[in-house]
């Protein structure tokens, strides 16, 4: 300890000079005093020689300083038991002292300590924010990835629904036009036989015998017909890929000003094939104001809620799509009236990768991208549902020119 050591006499005094201390002790014995050491030399230089007795000072049991005068031995004896209170005062400030700059030193090693700790834990995070910001931008990039390959996942899904339905409304008209190919092709083989004969004969009465007998007008008739039926399927296989054209340009980063409407007619020709089997599809569209969007997206996030909608409905179901123009938004709203969802489902419905149908069914993607295509546009997407009571979908969208 700093005040584990003995004192010297003038630390023992104090910052009181020594011929001051001993002016106040003659005064207050009213006698002359001198102040001596311990080895007898005199503390105060003076000329002047007392002689009288001479009593010890102690301190820490030995003695440390004399105390010489005239006065008389009870005066002096007061003065020296005056003098060693003196001398423990002042050691107790000594000692407290010493206390306080060892408490002060180690309060200042111990800041010191905690300082340098401080500095390397600084160090130390540091490189962790360094390495963690570097961490989460790799985790990001890796997310966003994934999330782009899902978004395209679920964009296919959604296109690959619709190849069989498109499929088979081309194979129709395909299908017919074939067969009249195939009829016109014997059409032509008997005029072509009817012209061989009628070359070959210049008797007009055996060239009208062997037109009755070939049934030629009938020929001509149904010739007639099948080049309508067969014009008919190509205005038809044109309408489908029409519509499949604005229904399939998804990732078309490009806007357009659209009617609505239009859009909505086109997936609902591509896509009423889906599930003409499960529901009626009805459109109750109104006029709407031009506006400035993706429709490649926009005819997505329709054709989720129609393909959501089909896997509603117990067949033979309803599902109605409405357009409005109302308070400078358009509203669309897909409408069924099937299975409905329960209070927990709904809250969850536009979760990515939340769904009810079995594994290997669904990602769980469809409603979140529909939301984040609305609000790309800077729209919003609401649901209203009750189980049993079927499901309307509404998006709201400003109009953009």
């Amino acid at each position: 300890m700093l005040f584990d050591r003995e004192l010297e006499l003038a630390e023992l005094l104090g910052s009181t000079e020594a011929s001051k201390l001993q002016s106040l002790l003659a005064g207050l014995l009213g006698a002359p005093v001198q102040l001596l050491d311990a080895e007898g030399e005199q503390l105060v230089s003076t000329d002047e020689k007392i002689n009288a007795q001479r009593v010890p000072l102690h301190w820490d049991l030995e003695i440390v300083a004399w105390l010489e005068s005239t006065a008389d031995e009870d005066r002096l004896k007061a003065a020296a038991s005056l003098m060693e209170r003196w001398f423990d005062n002042a050691a107790r400030y000594h000692m407290t002292r010493a206390v306080h700059l060892e408490a002060v030193h180690d309060d200042y090693e111990k800041l010191q300590r905690q300082h340098l700790a401080l500095q390397q834990s600084e160090v130390r995070y540091r490189d962790l924010s360094e390495n963690l910001e570097q961490r989460v931008k790799e985790q990001v990039r890796t997310i966003e990835t994934a999330q782009r390959k899902l978004y395209q996942a679920e964009k296919m899904a959604a296109v690959g629904q619709l190849a069989a339905g498109v499929a088979h409304e081309i194979n129709n008209p395909i299908g017919f036009i074939k067969s009249n190919l195939n009829a016109a092709h014997k059409y032509v083989e008997d005029l072509q036989a009817f012209a061989t004969a009628l070359k070959q004969s210049s008797d007009s009465k055996q060239a009208q015998e062997y037109w009755q007998e070939s049934e030629l007008d009938g020929l001509l008739e149904d010739f007639i017909e099948l080049l309508d039926e067969s014009n008919n399927g190509t205005e038809r296989v044109a309408a489908i890929v029409a519509d499949m054209k604005i229904t399939s340009d998804i990732d078309n980063s490009g806007e357009a000003v659209v009617d609505l409407n239009t859009t909505i007619r086109a997936i609902s020709n591509i896509a009423a094939n889906r599930f003409a089997e499960r529901a009626e599809l009805m459109l109750d569209l109104h006029e709407l104001p031009l506006t400035r969007c993706y429709p490649g997206q926009l005819s997505q996030a329709c054709l989720h809620l129609l393909l959501n909608a089909a896997e509603a409905v117990t067949p033979p179901g309803e599902i109605r799509i409405s357009s409005r123009y109302e308070d400078n938004e358009i509203c669309l709203r897909i409408s069924d009236n099937g299975k409905g969802m329960q209070e927990e489902v709904l809250c969850r419905a536009f979760d990515p990768f939340y769904t009810t149908r079995d594994v290997g069914e669904g990602t769980g993607l469809g409603l979140t991208v529909c939301r984040d295509i609305v609000q790309a546009h800077e729209g919003r997407i609401e649901i209203m549902s009750e189980a049993g009571c079927g499901t309307t979908v509404s998006i709201y969208l400003p109009v953009r020119i």
